[in-house]
C-alpha cells in the first residue's frame, strides 16, 4: 500500500466501507489484466472492464471461490452480503447485488489486511472457473 504509515484495522470497518475499497481494488486488478493481455483502444478496454466488474460477474466470482474461503473470509463475505444498501442497480437482481457487495467487502478486507497473495490466489481461481465454464 502506498501509505504504509497509515494503517487501519479492517475488522473495525463497516462492510459497506470494505466494499468501497474492494470495488476499487478489484476494478484495478481487472484493468491491469486487460491492459497486459489485450491490445485494444481505451474505450474497448473500458467496456470489457465494466462487464467484468458488474454485479452479475462479481456474484459469479464469489460462487466460484465460496468453497475455498476460510471461516474468517466467509464471515466477512456474509457481513457484506447482508449489509443494508441504499439502492440496487437496474441491471442486477437484488440477490446478485448483495452477493457482489459481499464479494467486494471480502476483497477490501483482504486488501486492507495486506493479504495481497490471498487476493491473487482467489483471483486466479476465479479465472480458472471462468475458463472452464466458457
Amino acid at each position: 500500500m502506498i501509505f504504509d504509515e497509515k494503517q487501519v484495522n479492517p475488522k473495525t470497518l463497516s462492510p459497506i466501507t470494505l466494499a468501497f475499497v474492494g470495488d476499487a481494488v478489484y476494478s484495478l486488478i481487472i484493468r491491469e489484466e486487460l491492459v497486459i493481455t489485450s491490445d485494444k483502444p481505451a474505450d474497448r478496454l473500458h467496456k470489457l472492464s465494466a462487464k467484468r466488474v458488474s454485479a452479475i460477474s462479481q456474484c459469479n466470482a464469489i460462487h466460484a471461490i465460496m468453497e475455498e474461503l476460510s471461516e474468517e473470509e466467509l464471515a466477512v463475505f456474509k457481513r457484506g452480503r447482508n449489509a443494508a444498501t441504499k439502492h440496487i442497480p437496474k441491471h442486477a437482481s437484488g440477490r446478485d447485488y448483495h452477493y457482489a457487495t459481499g464479494f467486494e467487502s471480502l476483497i477490501g478486507y483482504l486488501y486492507l489486511s495486506r493479504r495481497y497473495e490471498r487476493i491473487k490466489e482467489l483471483y486466479e481461481r476465479i479465472c480458472e472457473k471462468e475458463e472452464t465454464s466458457s
